[in-house]
């Protein structure tokens, strides 16, 4: 009984706080600044170590001022997993930002379920992330955000589950995006561009493990690419799609993993722009970029399909400033 108490409490918070869910819109000057933090990894028990991730968080926000945050994956590394989470999101919440989270691979061995910490986190002020129900995973959900001068949506956010390790013995490595996913983001897109007189709506794609065409990109030849790759694309065996999805629907322009520490690299593939974030977390994990920890910054701007992004490092110097038809 006390644990149905506990769901249902969670559940009706969850239903005010979504009553209350800030609008996402565009600026009047027609820009809408999204910040991606990812690998995060606090570890409650030792705040020494994980001031970092926490400190950097703090000055990018700062420097920034985003409309919304990203976060995508591996918040936690340690138990208690919830004090771990409410630390990471304290930034967010006292300065009355919106944020998504897409979770992680490791923040489900935390002594939580995947499905309570997003029930969890769907009880947090500020949490736009409502998970798809009837969909694989936890953190499946699309935003859109409205013009600077009416209430239609102008552009896209969609988050995807992209799970932990493999379910199947006989595959080994990390889950996949998997296909019911894939079915749930081609009818979404197809109901916000039926919705737009036929017209995709410019969109963004976020998740934790990148899918294999990363991998794809980095051996084609004459591929250009900026920033760091100092470690193999961590991906799964199995590709279920979802890159030939967006392709064919025509919207995403821009997808943003985390997962590997040591990359930050950004590069496009048959026209579509494949980043990964900024390493986010402190000292309590791997990481050996030479200049520490920051985040990725997307800048859209109202009505074109192209987006600015930059990496703003904790010490609020930038990195890859570019134009995404670079």
């Amino acid at each position: 009984m006390k644990k149905l108490s506990w769901i249902f409490t969670l559940l009706f918070i969850a239903f005010i706080m979504n009553a209350q869910a800030p609008v996402l819109k565009f600026h009047k000057d027609g820009t809408f600044k999204i910040v991606q933090f990812t690998d995060i990894h606090y570890v409650y028990m030792k705040p020494d170590s994980s001031k970092f991730a926490i400190d950097n968080m703090n000055s990018v926000l700062d420097a920034e001022k985003p409309d919304l945050v990203v976060i995508t994956g591996d918040l936690i590394f340690a138990p208690p997993a919830l004090p771990g989470l409410d630390k990471v999101l304290e930034p967010l919440i006292k300065r009355k930002i919106p944020y998504a989270i897409a979770w992680g691979n490791h923040d489900e061995e935390q002594g939580v379920t995947r499905e309570n910490i997003q029930k969890y986190i769907e009880t947090k002020p500020y949490n736009m992330g409502k998970t798809a129900v009837g969909v694989p995973g936890y953190s499946n959900f699309a935003l859109t955000i409205q013009s600077a001068s009416n209430d239609n949506a102008a552009a896209v956010v969609y988050c995807f589950d992209s799970h932990s390790g493999s379910k199947l013995p006989e595959i080994k490595g990390y889950d996949w995006i998997y296909p019911e996913q894939v079915t749930w983001y081609i009818n979404k897109s197809k109901e916000i561009t039926q919705a737009n007189g036929g017209n995709p709506l410019p969109a963004m794609a976020f998740f934790h493990i990148p899918f294999q065409e990363y991998e794809y990109a980095m051996v084609e030849p004459g591929i250009r690419w900026v920033g760091y790759r100092w470690e193999d694309v961590s991906c799964p065996a199995v590709n279920s799609g979802l890159f030939t999805a967006m392709l064919q629907q025509k919207d995403v322009v821009g997808v943003f993993v985390g997962h590997d520490h040591d990359s930050d690299f950004i590069t496009k593939y048959h026209g579509i722009t494949l980043a990964y974030g900024r390493y986010s977390g402190g000292h309590t994990v791997y990481n050996h970029l030479p200049e520490g920890n920051g985040a990725r910054v997307i800048e859209l701007q109202e009505g074109s399909r192209n987006f600015t992004t930059w990496i703003r490092l904790h010490d609020n110097r930038i990195l890859q400033f570019l134009h995404s038809n670079f």
